[in-house]
């Protein structure tokens, strides 16, 4: 059978773009780079913090904000066409 054919397996040293932080891991590879780690992350921590990277937060924000205008805008349109249908057909040709 050949020798060294195995996968070499060291110790890696994982770095956490979210808090810095760093620690050791084996792995494949010598060093790993991670968004959230397990001192960051909020199912460990129990805190809300945004990791955002590419502004993928502030987009959706943006996004639930028009779309709050869009429900409010649709909601009077609503109301203001359910005013001009409870008028009578008199009042109807009078504003004509």
């Amino acid at each position: 059978m050949a020798k060294d054919t195995g996968i070499k397996y060291t110790k890696a040293q994982v770095h956490c773009r979210g808090c810095g932080a760093s620690f050791e891991v084996g792995s494949t590879k010598e060093s790993i780079e991670v968004e959230v780690c397990s001192n960051c992350h909020p199912f460990y921590t129990g805190e809300q913090k945004f990791v955002d990277t590419k502004g993928l937060v502030e987009k959706f924000q943006r996004k639930q904000q028009i779309a709050q205008k869009l429900r409010q805008r649709k909601k009077q349109t609503k109301t203001k066409s359910k005013q001009q249908t409870n008028q009578s057909l008199k009042d109807l040709l009078q504003n004509l």
